[in-house]
């Protein structure tokens, strides 16, 4: 199946370190050769990559390794198909519009005999079932609250009814975002590292790089990371409950 990286922070932060780590498992460590995608949300605006190249020869995956795109919330994706062809548009992570901001996905797994009813503004480009969940998501997101972003606390309550009913097709390990916050499932792997004061040195399981945080950062900041399969060998994760719905703001995990 595919994997998954997500950053979520307090202050706009790069991903370089982590995304380095992260492209090498796109056909060097691991069989995701399928293509690969990234999106930096910057003020109302995202910055969107995709392509359907395997990330570890993908200039375009250089290029995010070798420019210090600064945001706080951020989506990856590397693929290994299981639905849908090996072509650009089903590349994640995907994109929308919805109540005048961007929305931002990527899924990890295989949905089966998952046919949802679109009948509204949302339906996909491509012919993946996590492009197909992407767009009944934001449906029933509109039908249930109209044309009014609801509160945190009202939307977590949607997001982890949603998640239970998709993934009960299947297997729905998945990120959402909408540039305030990152809404995490898990149904197999995934997990997180809050990283913040006092910043240690960091080193990647998949490539010989590390990086001593303490001399990039504040003693203000917070970085939370979630990814299929930790990403350091000297950082203690911390493994998603199966069914379990986490969301992020501001580096912070928010209580249940």
């Amino acid at each position: 199946m595919c994997q998954l990286l997500g950053m979520n922070c307090n202050t706009p932060t790069d991903i370089v370190f982590s995304f380095t780590g992260f492209a090498t498992r796109g056909g060097l460590t691991d069989e995701h050769r399928d293509g690969w995608g990234i999106a930096f949300f910057e003020g109302n605006g995202v910055r969107h990559f995709v392509d359907h190249q395997p990330a570890i020869s993908s200039p375009v995956a250089e290029l995010i390794k070798s420019f210090p795109i600064k945001s706080k919330n951020v989506i990856a994706h590397i693929r290994k198909a299981t639905q849908g062809p090996v072509i650009l548009e089903n590349c994640h992570p995907f994109v929308r519009e919805c109540w005048g901001r961007y929305w931002v996905f990527a899924h990890n797994g295989d949905l089966k005999d998952f046919a949802p009813v679109l009948d509204g503004a949302y339906h996909p480009v491509g012919t993946t079932d996590s492009e197909q969940a992407f767009c009944y998501l934001l449906q029933e997101m509109r039908r249930r609250f109209g044309d009014t972003l609801p509160a945190m606390s009202e939307l977590t309550a949607f997001m982890r009814e949603m998640t239970a009913e998709i993934a009960s097709y299947g297997t729905f390990n998945m990120l959402l975002s909408n540039g305030e916050a990152l809404f995490t499932h898990c149904s197999t792997n995934l997990y997180y590292i809050v990283r913040q004061h006092p910043f240690a040195t960091a080193a990647l399981s998949d490539d010989e790089v590390a990086v001593d945080f303490s001399e990039l950062t504040t003693p203000k900041d917070k970085v939370a990371v979630i990814v299929t399969a930790p990403l350091t060998k000297n950082e203690c994760w911390t493994q998603f409950k199966t069914g379990e719905l986490k969301v992020f703001v501001d580096g912070d995990l928010l209580p249940d």
